[in-house]
């Protein structure tokens, strides 16, 4: 009975995450913005650092870290290279995470979960919270869909229809922090970045559709995740190693096949892309 609880914890909280990670992880690959989307959840295991060293729920410490990291980065960008304010906010955001675990003797098994995940052993009563934060994340991507998807395939088309494109920078950034604050205690800040990147650049592989891809990131990841769940389960390895073992092989996978499209079918030139087809994507 012990065993079924816990494991049906796992598989739904997993398949939050997948989804939330699978739609959020497709506007990271599209936009380009993979090296935002490491250091969030690094940044963000600061916090929880600091949430567990004064004794509140580490989700907290995680919003709080993820939030200012994310507009840190997306304000100073605005006026420098986006990739040093990236690489500056996660070098503060880890040197405070140090000096609250030096703080601290008891850190350890919470620190190795939030680091590497722990999907068996989440409770329920972290599903309902989970929950809810994915279901703001995906709300507020169908919010801003139609300007954030311009936006990211032709930023100058975008400016012209009034877009603007700092703004919806600074949103992405917030719902990236958002699905960190979400993800971290389930499959880690060292592997979320696997999930929201293998599966989305594996699905922009298979097609260039953006609602198809948009699909195929969400199925991969939850393909992922389950999988991930049941060989930790029966073979009594981590978790993180099959997430970030099989982001790596579904994006493989994914480049293997639109290889041998090619060869198929000869070249393929990207069409060119004008406000209307955008608008109608």
């Amino acid at each position: 009975m012990f065993a079924a609880g816990f494991m049906m914890n796992a598989w739904i909280t997993a398949t939050i995450v997948a989804v939330v990670a699978g739609v959020v992880g497709y506007f990271v690959v599209l936009r380009g913005a993979a090296f935002p989307a490491h250091a969030i959840p690094k940044g963000a295991f600061a916090g929880a650092a600091g949430a567990s060293l004064l004794g509140i729920n580490t989700l907290i410490g995680l919003a709080v870290f993820s939030l200012l990291g994310a507009l840190g980065i997306g304000s100073m960008g605005r006026r420098g290279r986006r990739d040093v304010v990236t690489a500056l906010a996660l070098v503060m955001m880890l040197a405070l995470g140090a000096a609250f675990l030096s703080r601290t003797t008891e850190y350890e098994p919470q620190i190795y979960s939030l680091l590497f995940g722990e999907v068996l052993g989440v409770s329920t009563n972290h599903i309902l919270p989970v929950l809810l934060l994915g279901i703001v994340c995906i709300a507020a991507v169908a919010v801003i869909y139609r300007p954030l998807l311009l936006s990211s395939i032709v930023p100058e088309v975008a400016e012209a229809r009034g877009v603007r494109s700092h703004r919806i920078e600074i949103c992405f950034l917030i719902i990236v922090a958002l699905a960190t604050a979400m993800t971290v205690p389930v499959v880690g800040a060292l592997l979320i970045f696997s999930l929201m990147i293998g599966p989305p650049a594996a699905a922009r592989s298979l097609t260039s559709r953006p609602g198809l891809a948009m699909i195929a990131s969400v199925v991969i990841a939850l393909v992922t995740v389950w999988v991930a769940i049941a060989a930790a389960y029966l073979y009594n390895w981590p978790v993180g190693f099959f997430v970030g073992a099989l982001g790596a092989l579904s994006y493989g996978i994914g480049r293997g096949w639109a290889a041998w499209r090619r060869t198929r079918t000869g070249p393929v030139t990207t069409p060119r892309v004008t406000p209307a087809t955008s608008e109608s994507a």
